[in-house]
């Protein structure tokens, strides 16, 4: 072991009881590690019928078509890996690391192995996950597809992504994380570390569709360097236990943009601890956060952070809220900060019920109340999220279509 990988184990254990500054505290040892020993199949067709169905609910294709590749990392292991597409390469994390001997130079440097307990875990439980490199100047025209799966109850899912989009390549990575039918109980920890380097561009759409007694603590950091871009979109629309998530990008390139697309949805018995953060180091950056959530029952944070800390930066925060019944909670916590004088940052949030005068309008269109009100809904959740991938659209209206949004 070398010197850096024995300080990283050392702080990792100094951390393995300290608390994340928020969110619901999970006792880890009431779960047990996810198995480490579930074959793996050479393509989707092979996994079982109930994963293939379970990957359908989050988003993922089993037929992979529109895709050019896949991973599946079903409790703590990959279970199937396949690529039709060039310009890049994808594997096991643990495999690019043994592969790889500079990939250490990007494993725990954008997310701190002391953040928390979580953290500290998943560094010391040599987690599996996914490695994906876009190849320098290459132009991916379909996206990839994975998917982090708990298949049984009271586990505890470890994950480690590494992401690297190298100078001028471009790629689009579609994510489900869910849970397998009878799976009543799990956590995950899922950390993930993304890298956009020069003139690259990544959009990343993350699924969640968890069962309703799981706990989920994913921890992101993104470091986008010059004219770099990156979009990441993140929908949750079942009821879930408890997720925590605060993502970090950091634009230290000048001419960098990042942009966080918010979709959340608080069925009761769900509470959602919804943030993003963009740091803005560099001159001429760009940032935006957008937020969307509804609690028709459960409890919605939504936390948005923009700090500039370089000249002639933009930056805009907002956050849009809606309460739908009698019962729930939904807080707007926007924040700016600007360390310099040269800078031009905005917020604007706003929290409440839908509009009478405006079902009243729709209805007035011939639509009953109902569709009324499943049409504003509707809108407010598109308007949320940009690049929103077709599949994705439908599976919101189908969301809404069986759920308590649209009533009646």
């Amino acid at each position: 072991m070398s010197a850096s990988e024995n300080e990283l184990r050392k702080r990792a254990e100094s951390a393995l009881e300290k608390q994340a500054k928020l969110g619901e505290d999970f006792d880890l040892s009431k779960f047990e590690e996810g198995a480490r020993d579930i074959p793996l199949s050479s393509s989707l067709d092979e996994l079982s019928d109930d994963v293939q169905e379970t990957m359908i609910r989050c988003g993922v294709v089993p037929s992979e078509a529109g895709r050019v590749g896949s991973i599946v990392v079903l409790d703590n292991s990959v279970v199937a890996s396949t690529q039709t597409g060039k310009g890049f390469e994808m594997m096991d994390t643990r495999d690019a690391l043994k592969k790889y001997n500079w990939l250490k130079d990007y494993s725990w440097k954008a997310v701190d192995v002391d953040a928390d307990k979580y953290t500290a875990t998943a560094y010391l439980s040599d987690s599996p996950g996914y490695f994906i490199r876009a190849m320098a100047g290459h132009k991916m025209k379909m996206p990839i597809q994975t998917c982090l799966m708990v298949g049984h109850d009271r586990t505890a899912q470890t994950i480690h992504n590494i992401i690297i989009v190298e100078e001028g390549a471009s790629l689009e990575i579609v994510t489900g994380c869910t849970t397998k039918s009878g799976v009543e109980r799990a956590i995950h920890l899922g950390i993930s570390e993304i890298y956009v380097k020069k003139g690259g561009s990544l959009t990343f759409t993350m699924i969640h569709n968890w069962a309703e007694q799981v706990g989920v603590r994913p921890r992101t950091g993104i470091i986008v360097e010059e004219d770099g871009s990156f979009v990441n979109n993140y929908v949750t629309l079942k009821k879930v236990r408890s997720v925590q998530t605060y993502p970090t990008a950091r634009l230290v390139g000048r001419g960098a943009v990042g942009h966080f697309n918010t979709v959340a949805v608080a069925p009761p018995g769900s509470v959602l601890d919804l943030g993003s953060r963009v740091v803005l180091s560099a001159p001429d950056t760009k940032a935006e956060i957008i937020s969307r959530s509804i609690t028709t029952g459960g409890e919605v944070i939504n936390r948005g952070r923009l700090v500039g800390e370089a000249p002639n930066i933009k930056a805009h925060l907002e956050c849009r809220g809606l309460i739908l019944g009698n019962k729930g909670v939904n807080v707007a916590i926007p924040e700016l900060e600007a360390r310099v004088p040269d800078v031009e940052m905005t917020h604007e949030a706003s929290l409440g019920k839908i509009a009478r005068d405006q079902v009243e309008y729709i209805m007035s269109r011939g639509l009953s109340e109902d569709e009324a009100v499943g049409m504003i809904v509707r809108g407010f959740l598109e308007v949320g999220i940009r690049n929103i991938p077709e599949g994705l659209k439908a599976e919101i209206d189908d969301t809404i279509a069986q759920s308590d949004l649209a009533p009646g």
